[in-house]
């Protein structure tokens, strides 16, 4: 099934622990020209009437796009870092206030189920989610608790709202600059590897996220002071368009009930490599050991010539074979119409493929090798003795 001409934002992989948390319908949809997002982004404005104009100002750090429908869990206690960093993929044992990271909660079988952005203040530790996720996100926490120091909430007082690293700085109504999470995308961290280009050769090195946690009361008045300032409001499209051109994976689109961070290049900044223990950490490292993950992450570069796109979840062919599945589609004002897809990872990369009767061109973003920087070389096996006849 095709879309309309603008791609939608319905749908999506429903990979993570779904939670039951009421999506606040944000007042800034009150703004003319506001079009209400759907799917993962339902609750706030896929555009204000100009989606290209707002894309373009964000990437010239000219715009502040609401996100305020993204959930938020905090972490307080103690221990709250120490146990955090037991439990996930990051080593955030002595995450230092202010410091922005991200980390993955796998099962036991290393599959992705949620995947929160982490800043903490010096004495609470903030976890950015998906709407649908806080709720599963704060539970399975909750449950993890034991007799530690630590207490974990869902905090419904505060809202995202998102810039570039170099938009306008935000204030509160009392002047203070809130809590902010600078998105370490696509720096690969210390004791982490990547399976795609090198960190100054990655389209994402071009463009940095920035998340702002402010009173969800003051999210019209700290957009109007950002805007008195020359900024612009910008809509999820917006945000959506220049994250999938840095080729960054998003938890609401990308991950399925078989995700493993290899296929989405995610280790780069969400693993560390050496640390503890933690549940799932088998699986990274044999993936990582022996290479070849099962599938890889690809950006599709699709034929716009019919102005149609295709849906999120729609089946990618190679000729008459299923090899996988768009992921998210979005119109870049540059790159036009493109697509993240999740595929199989030994589909030849210089095949043109398919997506609903429109032709889609790959650019790799996970090597076909599926091997990490870094991969410790193979044991070399027996030697077979060779029969003299």
């Amino acid at each position: 099934m095709r879309a309309a001409a603008a791609p939608r934002n319905e749908g999506g992989p429903a990979g993570l622990v779904p939670g039951v948390t009421t999506t606040i319908a944000s007042p800034l949809l009150s703004r003319h020209g506001a079009v209400a997002a759907g799917g993962p982004d339902t609750g706030v404005a896929a555009h204000y009437g100009e989606p290209n104009r707002e894309q373009r100002d964000l990437a010239r750090g000219l715009a502040v796009v609401d996100l305020s429908h993204l959930g938020v869990v905090t972490v307080t206690g103690p221990d709250r870092l120490g146990w955090l960093h037991t439990l996930s993929s990051q080593d955030v044992g002595a995450l230092a206030p202010g410091a922005s990271t991200e980390l993955l909660l796998l099962d036991p079988n290393g599959r992705v189920q949620h995947a929160p952005a982490v800043v903490d203040d010096g004495t609470t530790t903030w976890l950015i989610t998906e709407t649908a996720d806080a709720e599963g996100l704060a539970a399975f926490l909750e449950s993890m608790r034991f007799m530690l120091r630590v207490e974990v909430a869902i905090d419904t007082g505060t809202a995202v709202l998102g810039t570039s690293a170099a938009g306008p700085s935000l204030r509160t109504q009392a002047g203070a600059e809130p809590v902010t999470w600078r998105d370490p995308w696509p720096t690969t961290a210390p004791g982490s590897t990547r399976y795609g280009p090198a960190d100054a050769e990655h389209p994402g090195s071009e463009w940095a996220a920035q998340l702002w946690l402010v009173p969800r009361a003051e999210v019209p008045d700290v957009v109007r002071s950002a805007e008195a300032t020359g900024a612009r409001l910008a809509g999820a499209w917006a945000w959506e368009a220049l994250r999938v051109a840095a080729w960054r994976p998003r938890a609401a689109r990308e991950v399925d009930e078989r995700s493993i961070p290899h296929e989405l290049d995610w280790l780069r900044t969400s693993v560390h490599l050496h640390k503890g223990c933690y549940r799932g950490q088998e699986t990274v490292a044999r993936v990582f050991n022996l290479g070849r993950p099962p599938r890889r992450l690809v950006m599709l570069h699709l034929d716009g010539s019919e102005h149609l796109t295709p849906d999120p979840g729609e089946t990618v062919l190679d000729g008459d074979r299923e090899v996988g599945r768009v992921t998210s589609v979005v119109r870049h004002h540059e790159l036009g119409p493109v697509a993240l897809a999740v595929i199989k990872r030994n589909v030849d990369p210089d095949v043109q493929l398919t997506v609903g009767g429109i032709a889609a061109a790959q650019e790799l973003i996970v090597a076909v090798d599926g091997a990490g920087t870094d991969r410790p070389e193979p044991a070399a096996g027996p030697m077979l003795r060779r029969r003299t006849l």
